[in-house]
């Protein structure tokens, strides 16, 4: 069995609608368990007070922001090169997950700063990329929005993908292309003198899981939409033709 076979919209439809309500139930059980252990039963950090636990937000959802563009980008390619339709309906439907995931990682990273760095913003390398991601975020909705032929908005949203994957790379790696700012390193480093304590990473990891259950869940059903709305364009373009 071949991936390409999911490129076909009748298969693609059949396997995820199977498939939709194991992840669902999943996802909630992650996003709970990880959630609820996170911010009800860790305690306070030395350092940081209560205001540690923003992490179990922040993180996964800055995690996922910018996975989200790289699947977007792969997905955007495999349109270019192969024309495979539920791609790039793909990486339009993922889209507006990626740039709620941005917002929520600006806003609760605003909330860590103010405390810890007493500025609710900083053209910190790291925040300044990540807004700069946001916008493209904004900018490839819009432009899939304006462009009234979708293979034409496919291929042009593609470029745009690639140009933007620039700037998710900067937010991910920007503390090590830059040694200053004030956006501290990487929560999650393989380094045992840079890795946050146990007490917080397991229900860490597993608030990630969730994050990433979510955006997979919320993938397959607006991927499923979008397949919709394509057939019923398709429809309604044949009977006005008739």
């Amino acid at each position: 069995m071949s991936i390409w076979e999911y490129a076909n919209p009748v298969k693609f439809m059949k396997t995820s609608g199977k498939l939709l309500p194991f992840v669902t139930v999943a996802t909630a059980v992650t996003l709970a368990i990880g959630l609820i252990w996170g911010f009800s039963f860790t305690p306070a950090a030395d350092n940081f007070g209560s205001s540690v636990k923003v992490i179990y937000v922040h993180v996964p959802a800055a995690m996922m922001a910018i996975n989200i563009w790289v699947m977007m980008l792969v997905a955007s390619l495999i349109w270019i090169v192969r024309r495979h339709h539920v791609s790039a309906l793909a990486a339009k439907a993922a889209a507006p997950v990626g740039m709620v995931m941005t917002v929520i990682a600006l806003i609760t990273g605003a909330v860590w700063g103010q405390p810890m760095w007493g500025t609710w913003w900083e053209w910190d390398p790291r925040l300044t990329s990540f807004l700069i991601l946001f916008l493209f975020y904004i900018g490839y909705m819009a432009l899939w929005s304006a462009i009234d032929d979708p293979d034409t908005a496919a291929d042009l949203t593609g470029v745009l993908c690639l140009v933007g994957s620039v700037f998710a790379l900067l937010s991910r790696y920007a503390v090590n292309f830059w040694n200053q700012g004030l956006h501290q390193g990487a929560t999650l480093s393989l380094d045992k003198e840079q890795h946050i304590a146990n007490v917080y990473w397991v229900p860490l990891v597993i608030t990630m899981v969730g994050f990433g259950l979510l955006f997979v869940t919320l993938v397959l059903v607006r991927t499923r939409t979008e397949i919709r709305m394509r057939r019923l364009r398709a429809l309604q373009l044949r009977e006005r033709m008739q």
